[in-house]
C-alpha cells in the first residue's frame, strides 16, 4: 500500500506549509497525516489541496479525525472520510462496539456505492501521551490493561486496526497476530526529544516489535532538513532490518 512504513504528521493549521512540506517529502515518506487541527482550519479543500487529490501525484493520506459521539454521527463522518482519498482514519474506541461497527459499515457501504477505495478503520486506544498516572484520573485501570481490552474490542467491531504505542505492539501480536494492522505514534530517534510523548521508541525496534506504520512528526518536520531527517528514519529501519 505504501512504499515504506513512514507517515509525517503534519501538524499545522497552515495551509501552504502543509503543502510545502508534503511535497518535500512525497518521495521519501510513505504518506503523510493530517488531524483534527488541520481539518477544523482548512476543511475538506484543504485536505485535497495539500495531498493532491485526484492528481497522478496525490499522497497517501492518514486522515486523523479520532471521532467519537454516537453511531448514527460517526458513521455519517465516515461516510464522509471516504469521499477524501484518505487510506486510513481513525475512531476512538471508548466509544464502543456499536459505534466502531457503524463506522466500519459506514466505510464499506460508502466506498462500495461509489466505487472508491474504502479507507483503513483504525481504533485509538491509549493515546501515547498518557500513562498510568493520566488514567486512575480519569478512573481507568493500567495502560497494559486497557490497550489489550481495546484492541479486542476493534477486533470484535471488525476495524482493521489500532492505534498503538510502541510498548504494546508485542502484547497485541500476541494476542491477534496479524489480524489487527498497527499503527504507532510516539517514533522517537535514538536521543531525540520526547516532547509530549510518554510512550516512545525508535523505528528499527517498533517495527521488529510488530508496526505496519510509523506514525513521526516532529523529528521530521521540526528538522531543519526534513528530507534528511526523514531519509535517517529510513537508515534506522534499513539497519534494523539488516540485524
Amino acid at each position: 500500500m505504501l512504499k515504506n512504513p513512514i507517515i509525517c504528521a503534519i501538524d499545522t493549521t497552515d495551509i501552504d506549509e502543509a503543502s510545502a512540506l508534503a511535497t518535500q517529502l512525497k518521495d521519501v515518506v510513505g504518506g503523510i497525516k493530517l488531524g483534527l487541527e488541520f481539518f477544523i482550519a482548512n476543511g475538506p479543500d484543504g485536505v485535497k489541496q495539500v495531498t493532491g487529490y485526484g492528481t497522478s501525484n496525490q499522497i497517501p493520506l492518514f486522515l486523523d479525525l479520532k471521532l467519537h459521539d454516537i453511531p448514527k454521527t460517526v458513521a455519517g463522518a465516515m461516510k464522509s472520510v471516504v469521499h477524501l482519498g484518505a487510506f486510513m482514519t481513525t475512531v476512538h474506541t471508548l466509544a464502543g462496539e456499536d459505534v466502531l461497527s457503524a463506522a466500519v459499515d459506514a466505510a464499506r457501504s460508502e466506498s462500495l456505492k461509489y466505487g472508491k477505495e474504502r479507507p483503513l478503520v483504525m481504533g485509538v486506544t491509549i493515546l501515547t501521551s498518557m500513562d498510568d498516572d493520566d488514567l486512575s484520573q480519569i478512573g481507568l485501570p493500567t495502560v497494559a490493561t486497557q490497550v489489550p481490552r481495546l484492541a479486542s474490542l476493534s477486533s470484535q467491531a471488525g476495524l482493521d486496526g489500532c492505534i498503538c504505542s510502541s510498548h504494546e505492539i508485542g502484547r497485541i501480536r500476541d494476542d491477534f497476530g496479524s489480524r489487527l494492522k498497527l499503527a504507532v505514534p510516539g517514533i522517537r530517534p535514538h536521543g531525540g526529544e520526547t516532547n509530549d510523548q510518554k510512550r516512545i521508541m525508535t523505528a528499527s525496534a517498533a517495527l521488529n516489535q510488530g508496526a505496519d506504520f510509523l506514525v513521526i512528526g516532529r523529528p521530521i518536520t521540526q528538522s531543519k532538513d526534513p528530507v534528511a531527517a526523514a531519509r535517517l528514519v529510513l537508515q534506522d529501519i534499513e539497519r534494523g532490518a539488516a540485524a
